[in-house]
């Protein structure tokens, strides 16, 4: 069993971070990059007996037409975040997993996610919401049989949705089984979709967006029914995760935060579609939470996004922190974060995939896993919201299942 292959299908699998984590996890095989920004490489953990890198096969479900080699290719160009060497190096394997990959839904995704659809995925506009669950968890399962696996990990790494409406967050799991059987139309959004089809197929489920997921009452419900590990939401990978380390400094020193500014600008595919108010909302609450959370209290605050169609994928945070020290003397901190977006992300998604599979086969199969809270934004059911006290409780677990086995 130990030797036996693990699926990694990835919801937005042609997007910035899933190529840069496909492209990532073909190198790691053959050995051609290193080890660094990936988690699941510190010391700390090879007590684990985590899955090698060439355990792993990706799939997945898109909505446009490309390919992992032409988004590698694309990045290639526009950012420079790949090596035309590397992407030479690893274009077998992405050819490879690009068969994997299948249409997903444009079911309750918004206009603008809409507005980026291809035609493989247009073709099923006319399926019904019915059909639609049945075709995404089949595609699914077809996969895990087709390459032989123990495991699927299902993470959704597409871009963020509008806002979920009031009324998925008040369903109970009858009125979402009974909707879902027989609705017209979905009570809840995309994600929550691929989230239900996830379940369904006996798959763990990660999300790594703002969006939903299974972040609603009747999902946490049905995810205990269908005994699945799940976790989210929106990955901690710059600004917020500097906010997370920064404001306990404020909160432990007694110094008084008056405001925090932080201004970002990108150019990716995220960017795009948080240039949309509707989708840029979710992600500004996604981010502006914390700092009431770790210092008790609120500051003003003021968070932007704003798409800058030249910066590609690089992106940069710039954050103005004012504050009151004693004898009431105003000072401030100011702090500029400047990388590529998918590169910062796309190792910590492969690092949740190790630490999942893990917490599967240690025989734990349902339940948040709030060991993972370290790599989120907005972690459910978080005991914490400060990073270094986070990133304990996943030592705390690697500590614990090591005693176990």
């Amino acid at each position: 069993m130990t030797q036996q292959r693990i699926g990694i299908w990835i919801i937005g699998a042609w997007g910035g971070v899933s190529t840069t984590a496909a492209v990532g996890l073909s190198a790691l095989k053959q050995g051609l990059t290193g080890t660094s920004g990936l988690v699941s490489e510190n010391p700390y953990f090879e007590k684990l007996n985590l899955k090698s890198w060439d355990q792993f096969v990706v799939g997945g479900h898109e909505i446009r037409d490309t390919s992992f080699v032409e988004a590698a290719r694309y990045f290639s160009e526009n950012s420079g975040v790949f090596h035309p060497a590397l992407l030479q190096a690893v274009e077998e394997d992405l050819k490879a997993y690009d068969q994997n990959v299948k249409p997903g839904t444009l079911i309750h995704v918004g206009d603008t996610i809409r507005s980026l659809a291809g035609d493989a995925v247009r073709k099923f506009d006319t399926e019904s919401l019915q059909e639609t669950l049945k075709r995404l968890s089949n595609d699914i399962s077809e996969f895990q049989k087709q390459h032989d696996l123990a495991h699927v990990v299902v993470v959704n790494l597409a871009s963020t949705e509008p806002p979920v409406d009031e009324s998925a967050k008040s369903l109970t799991l009858a009125e979402l089984k009974e909707s879902l059987a027989t609705a017209v139309t979905s009570p809840v959004p995309a994600s929550a979709l691929y989230a239900i089809a996830a379940m369904n197929a006996g798959c763990s489920h990660l999300n790594f967006t703002p969006s939903a997921g299974t972040d609603l009452p009747a999902l946490i419900e049905l995810a205990e029914e269908k005994q699945v590990l799940h976790a989210g939401r929106d990955g901690k990978t710059g600004e917020t995760l500097m906010k997370s380390v920064l404001a306990p400094m404020f909160a432990h020193r007694n110094l008084n935060v008056m405001s925090w500014v932080g201004h970002n600008i990108f150019g990716n595919l995220d960017g795009k579609v948080l240039d949309d108010p509707i989708n840029k909302s979710n992600k500004v609450v996604s981010k502006d939470h914390l700092l009431t959370e770790i210092l008790g209290y609120k500051p003003q605050t003021l968070v932007s996004i704003e798409y800058i169609e030249s910066m590609g994928d690089w992106k940069t945070a710039w954050d103005h922190i004012h504050f009151k020290g004693f004898l009431d003397t105003k000072m401030a901190l100011q702090f500029t974060w400047q990388g590529t977006d998918s590169i910062l992300a796309a190792p910590l998604m492969l690092d949740m995939v190790r630490f999942t599979e893990r917490e599967w086969r240690r025989g734990n199969k349902s339940g948040v896993m709030t060991h993972l809270s370290s790599f989120y934004k907005s972690p459910m059911q978080a005991t914490t919201p400060e990073f270094e006290r986070q990133y304990q409780q996943l030592e705390q677990w690697a500590d614990t299942v090591a005693e176990e086995s």
